[in-house]
């Protein structure tokens, strides 16, 4: 028992030798624990500012990617460009050549065009006399702008084609339209029927007088009666009034 009690003591006093050792060994690990955590810190505020600093440089990457894709397609742009230019410049140059030539043309075309008027208002004074005042006025109108500096020698030309094409579709076309028209010195509303150019024709608003223009003799001729109901038949096919259909009427032979 004795000797029990002596070695619990000796192991009591060697654990408390043991523990105070170990304290004293902690407390001069200490500073070198703490060096530890501080180098550990240290080690993680680096690591975040190397990963900052690498964000940064993928940024950067990123933008020196991008400027320099906007710089390729800055260069196939400018190029183009280039190009563009190059052929506005030669456009600009046939086109002064084109302005050159076009003064020659002006200068040759106004005559030409004042002959065509000038032809044109022959034409419709030798011609059946349906709707004077209209192409009488049409003509005056185009010699009218023929003095005009504003119209450009293209429009004019336009307009002088436009009257002979009109001119030309008379030829082709069924027309009626109301007038005034002198019967044995009177002043009569009468509708006017145009066949073409192949016959004019009027006959009073009671139909009960119709005549028809001899190109012959340029003069009105009075049409019996029997042509009365043909008369009026045209006019209505003219006016849209019915579906067109035969008409027996006295047309004028010419040489």
């Amino acid at each position: 028992m004795k000797l029990f009690k002596t070695l619990s003591a000796a192991v009591l006093v060697s654990s408390l030798t043991l523990s105070s050792a170990q304290a004293q060994q902690d407390k001069e690990l200490e500073p070198a624990l703490d060096a530890a955590a501080k180098i550990n810190q240290s080690a993680a505020d680096s690591q975040k500012t190397i990963n900052k600093i690498t964000d940064q440089i993928d940024d950067k990457l990123q933008q020196f990617k991008t400027i320099n894709k906007e710089t390729e397609g800055l260069v196939v742009y400018n190029t183009q460009l280039k190009k563009q230019i190059a052929s506005q410049i030669q456009e600009m140059e046939d086109l002064n050549s084109a302005i050159d030539e076009v003064s020659v043309v002006e200068r040759q075309i106004t005559p030409l065009m004042l002959r065509m008027i000038e032809g044109l208002e022959q034409f419709v004074e030798l011609d059946v006399p349906f709707l004077p005042e209209e192409r009488s006025n049409r003509i005056t109108d185009l010699k009218f702008m023929m003095d005009r500096a504003d119209v450009a020698p293209s429009e004019k030309f336009r307009r002088v084609m436009e009257a002979y094409q009109v001119e030309m579709d008379y030829g082709r076309t069924l027309e009626a339209y109301a007038g005034l028209h002198n019967i044995k010195g009177q002043e009569r509303n009468v509708d006017f029927l145009r066949i073409g150019r192949t016959a004019l024709i009027y006959q009073t608003r009671d139909a009960s007088l119709q005549g028809i223009w001899n190109k012959q003799t340029r003069q009105w001729e009075e049409l019996p009666s029997e042509y009365r109901t043909q008369v009026t038949k045209g006019l209505r096919m003219a006016k849209k009034q019915m579906a067109p259909d035969l008409l027996m009427l006295p047309v004028s032979i010419t040489d």
